[in-house]
């Protein structure tokens, strides 16, 4: 077992190379160390809250650092800052806070928690099968360690990485996570520093990996006292949540500072395997070594530092390659993105559906250019934008998208937040299923999907201003405007809006849902076992289509002779009757969705097929062949 090491604060000059530890910082034996970044004020001093108050003066350095060394200050001490002797306010880098956005601070031991996955050393991206969940709403109880004892059925599942929404400090007990105002802090209500480390240490302890969403583009409106302290903040830019965040203006350096000290810290303190960066199209930076170029390079140094390579994992709605593109080659250097082309592209041909973004898909040929590049819209005209969109990702390595036929994002921003089980046939939920795992991406599911959850997912928070909760409502209403959804906009504030989308985890032992879940099992295990399947290599791939008919062709392998599968992918609603063109060679037939051993209307295939044969499709079947006499 292992105590958290400390990294020694550095402070050098130069954007990027300072470096300043922010925060309580509890050293042992009652001493604590205080720093806050306050550079325009003129008077900041600290006061204890409890466990018996008083007020103790700082000394502020060149940049603005507001400091003070303590003793007599023990883990559980409440504090505040009080600014210019007029208001008190909690710290921008608490750690945590136990009586909410609000309260005090509190100064938490991270020395005293010990680990025992001393052996871990992570996963490679390439071998990660992610699991998103929201830590409130996928267990009765709602916390971290609740997690924890279905670890084991996830991994029987074949999952191996969990991916935890935001859990930074929220206003209230119930959130998506996106409206955080402490970035340090752990949610109190999901069990605060100690849960995590709990929930992170017995994954590690199972061999899987855990992926922690921060959100580095804003933050929540309620309990953001980050304005007291200093220009965080820019009107330069305009961001969908308000004013952006200032990462290229004045004082900018200490701001970068305040969140790749964030990034570092979940590495090292929480042991967090990598970090989804949301939404970074709101990340406004013109600076000439933009702050997401910063972060990468600093997280690179940790991993060689710490000889345990993590990872950043971008949500971008630009299509810009320069966000995955090595540093070298003139990129940020961030390991992998999301992939939303992807997505939009599976969800209208299995729905139909057309509004909003989704304007721009519906044709397979969008579906191909994905699995084979990435990208769809990489340099050409977009309806739902009005203006050409992107840049090629064909050049990019496979292990650098994430993709999924679900997510939060596309099922908790419908009105109704509902899941594809609610949308589309049972057939048509294994075909999306195999179209993810079977691609040469990795693959993300979102928590329940594996079993066909039928719970909506909507948004949910719970605010105590009233003028605030109006405003989410009026603006969760005008963000569906661009679509044609009926019904009434279900209130956001409501609790029975939140346990709505508290998922039914035992629906996966019954009937059709058991069934999907095994399916689910199945695929993992044949992209596991099959050197074709398991290496991500877009070079090493063939996909074609039938536009017409709705049908995709995919072919991929490891050295052809050894490992060559053929898989086709029939997304129309009737049975189709087509000609197969494949390498020579006797191909066997290893999945078939439509069989009725998967609750299937029977399959109308062979067992074994060659070039030139007819057969016949099942409506929104999937069908995986091998080539024969190739050992797995």
């Amino acid at each position: 077992m292992r105590m958290i090491p400390r990294i020694p604060p550095l402070e050098k000059g130069g954007r990027g190379d300072f470096q300043m530890k922010i925060g309580a910082h509890y050293l042992g034996n009652g001493r604590c160390e205080f720093t806050a970044w306050a550079p325009l004020l003129k008077e900041v001093k600290l006061k204890i809250v409890s466990p018996q108050e008083r007020l103790v003066s700082l000394s502020r350095d060149e940049r603005g650092y507001w400091k003070t060394q303590l003793e007599d200050v023990l883990p559980g001490t409440l504090y505040l800052y009080q600014l210019e002797g007029e208001r008190d306010r909690p710290d921008p880098a608490s750690y945590f806070q136990p009586e909410g956005v609000h309260g005090p601070s509190q100064v938490v031991d991270h020395h005293s928690f010990y680990w025992d996955d001393d052996t871990w050393r992570g996963l490679d991206l390439s071998e990660m099968i992610i699991y998103e969940l929201h830590v409130g709403a996928f267990t009765p109880e709602g916390t971290f360690e609740a997690v924890i004892p279905r670890l084991d059925e996830m991994k029987d599942l074949g999952v191996n990485a969990i991916e935890i929404m935001p859990v930074a400090q929220f206003p209230g007990e119930r959130n998506w996570g996106y409206d955080g105002v402490y970035p340090f802090a752990v949610q109190d209500s999901y069990g605060g520093p100690d849960g995590l480390k709990k929930l992170v240490n017995a994954c590690h302890k199972k061999g899987m990996a855990v992926i922690l969403d921060v959100v580095y583009n804003h933050l929540g409106p309620e309990g953001n006292y980050l304005w007291d302290y200093g220009p965080y903040f820019t009107d330069r830019y305009k961001t969908p949540w308000g004013q952006a965040i200032n990462f290229d203006g004045a004082y900018s350096d200490e701001v970068n500072n305040y969140f790749i000290e964030n990034a570092l810290y979940w590495f090292q303190v929480y042991h967090i395997d990598a970090l989804r960066l949301d939404a970074i199209h709101g990340i406004f930076d013109m600076s000439a070594r933009p702050f997401l170029q910063e972060l990468a390079e600093r997280v690179e140094e940790f991993s060689n530092r710490e000889r345990r390579k993590v990872y950043l994992i971008a949500e971008s709605d630009l299509n810009d390659s320069r966000v995955i593109r090595p540093r070298e080659l003139g990129g940020y250097g961030i390991d992998a993105q999301w992939c939303d082309d992807f997505h939009h592209a599976l969800h209208v041909l299995l729905t139909g559906e057309d509004q909003g973004y989704y304007v721009d898909f519906g044709r397979i040929d969008h579906l191909i250019k994905s699995i084979r590049e990435g990208f769809i819209y990489s340099g050409q005209y977009s309806r739902y934008r009005r203006r050409s969109h992107g840049n090629t990702a064909k050049d990019r390595p496979a292990t650098q998208f994430v993709v999924c036929a679900q997510n939060h994002d596309q099922v908790g921003n419908r009105m109704l937040g509902d899941r594809l089980s609610t949308l589309i046939s049972f057939e048509a939920l294994k075909l999306a299923a195999g179209v993810v795992l079977l691609s040469p991406y990795i693959p993300l599911l979102f928590m329940g999907e594996e079993y066909g959850e039928e719970a909506p997912f909507l948004y949910f928070v719970s605010h105590s201003d009233a003028d605030l909760i109006e405003a989410v409502r009026e603006g969760r209403k005008e963000e569906f405007n661009a679509f044609s959804w009926k019904g009434e906009t279900p209130d956001p504030q409501s609790g029975e809006t939140f346990l709505k989308a508290k998922i039914n985890w035992g629906s996966r032992d019954e009937g059709k849902h058991n069934v999907l879940l095994k399916f689910y099992q199945d695929l993992i295990g044949l992209r596991r076992e099959i050197p074709a399947l398991s290496a991500l290599d877009k070079d090493s791939l063939d996909a074609w289509g039938l536009e017409e008919q709705e049908v995709l062709f995919m072919r991929r392998w490891k050295d052809a002779e050894k490992s060559h599968v053929f898989c086709i992918f029939n997304f129309n609603k009737a049975d189709i009757a087509i000609t197969v063109s494949l390498p020579a060679g006797r191909w066997q037939k290893v999945l078939d969705s439509s069989d009725r051993v998967w609750h299937g209307p029977g399959t109308l295939l062979p067992e074994a097929i060659a070039s030139g044969d007819k057969i016949t499709l099942r409506a929104q079947g999937l069908v995986m062949y091998i080539k024969k006499g190739i050992a797995w």
